[in-house]
């Protein structure tokens, strides 16, 4: 052999011995390796054997909706006047337990709710003691098929096939059994599962809930959930401005699947509707840990629910109690003849504003309704009451209808018979009772058809004192339409006045445009017209909120105002949302439009003179009101009408404001087919009264007893 040879095998030498060792090292790791696993087996399933089983058994976790409380709705006072009250409920889920040990912890569970009253699901349609079925014959068939019954079944006979099908053997009380069947029944129908829960009771009491959870372990799979209930905490008060919230629509659901469950609450109407996007808040989330058998071994948040923005209204609860009592006595008076004559009436509205800013301090509708009949659902029978009543009690009066002004509109005429030089402050015009201008048209002044002459020779102030038919024809035909319809929409009329409250009617300002628009089959404009939209009439119509905005500008010296019922959104952080965005989000929900109102720099002689008429509709003693307010003790300035309405019916108003000298509170009343607008001046003095501290008694202080009282009546 060679030399190369040799050197080539004594070198394959050593690299054998390198993998026999390499092979030894990994054998032995393999073996450590092995070693370990068996002692971390071992002491898996031998040391802490019953340990980590015991763990096991409550690594069933569920998730749970932390329910976030609506925001609160509170007057400029602060006072509440809707809130959420959190209330427990009972919830069921399905576990991993036998029938026998379910129907154990049902009945159980039946035995705590009857102990403290609680009501719970009570579908099943066959009653015990003795046996019967509960339901009509044409039911009973069919829920037989449903049940794979015999259609000859006996009440008895079917009532045992559900006690054999749910395996009930824990108790022989036939009355115990049936209430087992009612729950088990209730899950066949709605369904749950380890995930899903099912509702057995809500509105549970404190104790009620300390003793499930005290004693766990006897209710099977159960879980107490705190949700927050919709509260109106003054009854029917404010309840068209309130609105309600229930139960969203699967409508309402089927655009709101992101951020609403099938079962949230939210807003229908008013106040509640408009700012549900503030209100409703933002759910948590909170983890259950439960053991196989149903008991919940531990609980904790993951995620806090926040609570929705408060929102608070320019309104004063106490101003808003006194308009709708005065408001309801009103009508009340009037429909049974208080006033010496005797109308039909049953309905109206009023609206007390702040002449400077807008802000809306009260605003009735009657009837009025009771939003808590919606909090959980409405009945039948009440939605029925109210939706039957010829009154309209759901509709908001003071916004969503609009009706002709009659002739509280005669300032508007005056003010555009002055700025349009149709007429002037020395103008005097001769009411002889007929207006005979034109042959086929000669209408009269109510004077004329009471006492069969007219009112004489009167200027612009005397004229509305007297309401004056036949001096507002004259003006009206000297300047046209275009400038009358000019001047009404500046005052706001017949446009949306873009309060935040939902279905605001927009009204309508006689012209021949609204004209063409609402009587296509006769679009042609006559004199006629302007002589009836002069007065109030013809196409003219309003709502009330407009109509208050309207005196406020007459009354704080021709200045526009946007009437707001909303003073802020206050988040649950306590930040305030702006004004702006209040604003932009309010005419984004409810799709207002900027108005296009053409500027008019009214004359302050010419209010004046206007003003001075509506100070002697109150204090002269040939006014209109004068009855009402001569002994009043606050000057007011004010105007009647009455609007003729379909149905041979005729609309009372008063439209005012105070104090005279330095106007403060402009308010508006109307009552349908109240007759006489005299009649309703008693709503605003009875407002203005409260208003101004006026029915404030103070009882002499006796030194002896507490410090004095004041009684408001």
């Amino acid at each position: 052999m060679e030399e190369g040879d040799s050197l080539i095998r004594r070198n394959r030498t050593p690299k054998k011995a390198n993998v026999n060792l390499r092979f030894n090292i990994l054998t032995v790791i393999v073996y450590v390796i092995g070693i370990i696993l068996i002692v971390k087996l071992f002491s898996l399933q031998i040391v802490h054997g019953a340990e980590y089983r015991e763990q096991s058994n409550t690594r069933l976790t569920r998730e749970s909706t932390l329910e976030a409380a609506r925001g609160d709705i509170l007057d400029r006072t602060g006072a509440t006047l809707v809130t959420s009250d959190m209330q427990f409920s009972l919830e069921m889920y399905k576990t991993k337990i036998d029938d026998n040990q379910l129907n154990i912890s049902i009945l159980n569970m039946i035995e705590v709710l009857e102990k403290y009253g609680v009501s719970y699901p009570d579908s099943f349609p066959i009653s015990v003691n003795p046996y019967a079925f509960t339901i009509s014959d044409e039911e009973l068939a069919e829920w037989k098929d449903d049940n794979n019954l015999d259609e000859n079944i006996s009440a008895e006979g079917a009532f045992d096939e559900f006690m054999e099908k749910y395996e009930i053997t824990n108790t022989n009380n036939v009355d115990e059994i049936r209430k087992i069947v009612a729950i088990r029944y209730q899950i066949s129908i709605e369904g749950y599962s380890s995930t899903k829960s099912i509702t057995i009771a809500d509105n549970i009491p404190r104790e009620a809930v300390a003793e499930f959870s005290e004693s766990s372990d006897k209710f099977a799979g159960i879980n107490i959930s705190v949700k927050p209930v919709r509260e109106y905490t003054s009854g029917t008060l404010a309840s068209h401005i309130l609105g309600y919230a229930s139960q969203i629509s699967s409508e309402e659901y089927a655009t709101r699947k992101e951020t609403y469950s099938q079962n949230d609450i939210i807003g229908k109407t008013g106040i509640e509707y408009v700012f549900e996007e503030y209100l409703k808040g933002k759910n948590g989330t909170k983890q259950i840990d439960m053991a196989v058998d149903g008991t919940t071994t531990a609980e904790y948040v993951s995620e806090k629910a926040v609570e929705g923005a408060d929102v608070v209204l320019t309104i004063d609860a106490n101003l808003q109690r006194v308009t709708e009592e005065a408001l309801a006595a009103n009508i009340q008076k009037i429909s049974s003849g208080g006033f010496g004559q005797r109308f039909d009436t049953n309905a109206g509205a009023c609206v007390v504003m702040n002449v400077n800013s807008g802000e809306i301090l009260a605003m009735a509708s009657y009837p009025t309704y009771n939003p808590a009949d919606f909090v959980g659902g409405i009945s039948t029978e009440n939605w029925n009451n109210y939706n039957n009543n010829s009154a309209h009690p759901l509709v908001n009066k003071a916004v969503q209808n609009s009706y002709s002004p009659g002739s509280t509109f005669k300032m508007v005429t005056a003010i555009a018979g002055l700025e349009s030089g149709a007429i002037d402050l020395r103008t005097r015009i001769n009411d002889t009772g007929r207006y005979t201008k034109y042959r086929d048209f000669q209408p009269v002044c109510w004077y004329y058809t009471d006492y069969h002459r007219g009112h004489g020779w009167l200027d612009v102030s005397g004229a509305i004192e007297k309401s004056c038919n036949y001096f507002f024809y004259e003006t009206a035909d000297r300047m046209g339409i275009d400038t009358l319809a000019r001047t009404a929409k500046y005052f706001g009329l017949g446009n949306k006045t873009g309060v935040e409250l939902p279905s605001e009617a927009s009204g309508s300002v006689a012209s021949p445009e609204t004209k063409e628009r609402l009587h296509p089959n006769d679009p042609s404009w006559y004199a006629a017209d302007t002589l009836q939209a002069a007065i109030g009439q013809n196409d003219n119509s309003f709502s009330p909120v407009q109509m208050a905005r309207y005196i406020s500008i007459l009354a704080n010296g021709g200045n526009r105002i946007d009437p707001t019922i909303v003073r802020t959104v206050r988040k649950s952080d306590g930040v305030e949302v702006s004004k702006e965005e209040i604003e932009s989000f309010v005419n984004q929900k409810l799709g207002i439009e900027a108005e296009q109102v053409e500027d008019i720099n009214i004359n302050q002689d010419y209010l004046d003179a206007v003003l001075a008429g509506m100070e002697s509709v109150t204090q002269d003693s040939s006014g209109t009101a004068y009855v009402r307010f001569k002994d009043f003790g606050i000057s007011v300035g004010g105007k009647t009408g009455s609007a003729e309405a379909a149905g041979d019916k005729v609309n009372a108003w008063f439209v005012g404001f105070a104090p005279f000298e330095n106007p403060e509170i402009a308010i508006v009343v109307i009552v349908e087919n109240g007759g006489h607008g005299n009649y309703t001046a008693e709503v605003v003095r009875d407002i203005m009264e409260e208003y101004f501290g006026m029915n404030v008694e103070t009882i002499e202080e006796d030194m002896t007893a507490e410090p004095y009282v004041q009684i408001m009546n």
